[in-house]
């Protein structure tokens, strides 16, 4: 397929699935090679909540991370690099897994009140973008959260839906963010169907 290197931005908010990122982010390296992809460059947006679930110091060395303060730290003065602008240009595609219930809000509404909610405002909507939602079932089931998730897909974002287990608080029903074997599955479709 070339020599070109996919350009992966993954993003993690605050939901305990979150710790599955480290997983996730070793599964796509490995895929690289297993499923004939381009190899891939990944860089990391985590919220501020997110960084609770996983130590980010425990990443490849060839994962940039950003967090809400390195968006302030790239900016001085006129002219100086915007962060979110520069990761959306950046990108060929992104992937928000997982992506809690208070994102979606944000994400739907068009609030920007951090790094991950500009990069995703400032979105290239020719571009690929994935969600994983994860949330609590009652959350789930919550009638906003259909239309927050219509809303996204009508922008011609894609969903890869939550599946039903024990969560985490002992409740058992959907929410859970999909299985990362899933989720690579899909981010390979997406880019055999671009090439």
């Amino acid at each position: 397929m070339g020599k070109h290197a996919y350009k992966l931005l993954i993003a993690a908010t605050g939901s305990v699935a979150a710790l599955k990122i480290p997983l996730l982010i070793n599964s796509v390296f490995e895929s690289s090679a297993r499923d004939d992809l381009p190899t891939f460059e990944v860089r990391l947006i985590v919220t501020e909540h997110a960084k609770h679930f996983f130590d980010v110091t425990g990443l490849s060395p060839e994962v940039i991370v950003y967090d809400d303060k390195s968006e302030w730290e790239a900016w001085n003065d006129r002219g100086d690099p915007v962060l979110h602008i520069e990761i959306v240009k950046w990108a060929d595609m992104m992937v928000i897994a997982p992506l809690d219930a208070n994102t979606l809000a944000k994400m739907a509404q068009g609030i920007c009140d951090n790094l991950l909610s500009c990069t995703t405002r400032a979105w290239d909507l020719k571009k690929p973008l994935l969600f994983c939602p994860a949330m609590n079932t009652r959350m789930w089931e919550h009638p906003v959260t259909t239309k927050h998730i219509a809303l996204l897909k009508e922008w011609g974002h894609t969903e890869i839906p939550p599946i039903s287990k024990t969560l985490m608080c002992g409740d058992t029903g959907i929410g859970a963010m999909a299985e990362v074997d899933t989720i690579v599955k899909v981010i390979s479709e997406k880019i055999r169907k671009s090439q």
